[in-house]
């Protein structure tokens, strides 16, 4: 008896070293190996990147730099930092990534609510609108028309209220409500709430890890955004950090120049790794935010994708 006992608790512990196998063992260590030069290849432009930020003109000029800076020097991110214009910019994109953000998370998180209600009328019919706007749109001088006729061009509306509703998100959020069980619902209607009350006390509190998945999607969409601002907006004073940049890489913008040269720094020096700087210091807001919605990154999507 005791025997049989032992035998049942040793056998998987003998199936489990039975599984690590020469071959299990190789396509670990190559799978392993894989994936850190995948990482590597990913990081190496960021990397670069920072590196031509902190090195001078002449060895990034030399070809010099690649993971390390090489003539160190901050000169220009004095420069860019002194330079009100940049931050005029960066404040404008703060302000549209965060309307723009709380806008769209309003419009695709009661949407998608509504939708994931079978029982409901004209269910299908609201469904195919939205699929419908995901596979065919206006085009860009329709819609350029129709923000001007609107009154929408060179205000922040024109950034912000086109791309409010991703489809994809809607379909994500969706499956996900569609997921929650039914007899929470049940409880609630009766216990006398009513369905704003569902969904506000209910339904949002058990969708963190989908709701902050859907933030990270939105902001990091409006953050990134350069060609809306470059179509609507004419006035320098409204355009994102983003258009600003792709001024920069496109030669057509001296600001920062400008800048630098009130700071006493000149602009040889600049025109090296004034792009480099910029790139940094833009993408700077997106790594602060990242860590804090990474842990419910993966299970939100995965929740969300449960049920078609």
């Amino acid at each position: 008896m005791v025997t049989d006992v032992q035998a049942k608790i040793s056998a998987p512990a003998c199936r489990s070293r039975r599984q690590e196998t020469p071959g299990t063992r190789l396509f670990g260590a190559v799978n392993a190996t894989l994936l850190v030069l995948l990482c590597l290849a990913m990081l190496y432009p960021f990397i670069t990147v920072l590196a031509q930020s902190f090195s001078s003109a002449e060895s990034i000029k030399a070809g010099q730099v690649s993971f390390w800076p090489v003539g160190f020097n901050i000169d220009t991110y004095i420069a860019v930092m002194s330079n009100d214009i940049f931050w005029r910019n960066y404040g404008n994109s703060v302000l549209y990534t965060v309307v723009g953000t709380a806008i769209a998370m309003t419009l695709t998180t009661t949407y998608a609510y509504v939708l994931s209600k079978k029982h409901l009328k004209g269910r299908r019919a609201l469904i195919g609108i939205a699929v419908f706007t995901m596979f065919f749109n206006g085009g860009l001088v329709p819609n350029y028309v129709l923000i001007s006729g609107l009154g929408m061009k060179n205000t922040m509306w024109a950034i912000v209220l086109p791309g409010a509703i991703s489809v994809f998100n809607l379909l994500v959020m969706k499956s996900f409500f569609e997921s929650l069980p039914k007899e929470l619902e049940e409880a609630a209607q009766i216990d006398g709430l009513g369905w704003y009350g569902i969904f506000g006390r209910i339904v949002l509190p058990l969708s963190k890890a989908v709701i902050a998945t859907m933030v990270l999607f939105y902001s990091v969409a409006y953050w990134n955004d350069w060609f809306a601002a470059f179509l609507y907006l004419d006035k320098s004073e409204l355009f994102p950090v983003t258009l600003f940049l792709r001024n920069l890489i496109a030669g057509a913008s001296t600001s920062a120049s400008e800048g630098a040269a009130a700071a006493g720094t000149t602009t040889a020096l600049v025109s090296a790794n004034i792009q480099a700087v910029t790139m940094i210091l833009t993408v700077i807001p997106i790594l602060c935010v990242y860590p804090f919605v990474q842990r419910y990154f993966v299970s939100g999507v995965m929740l969300g994708s449960v049920k078609g």
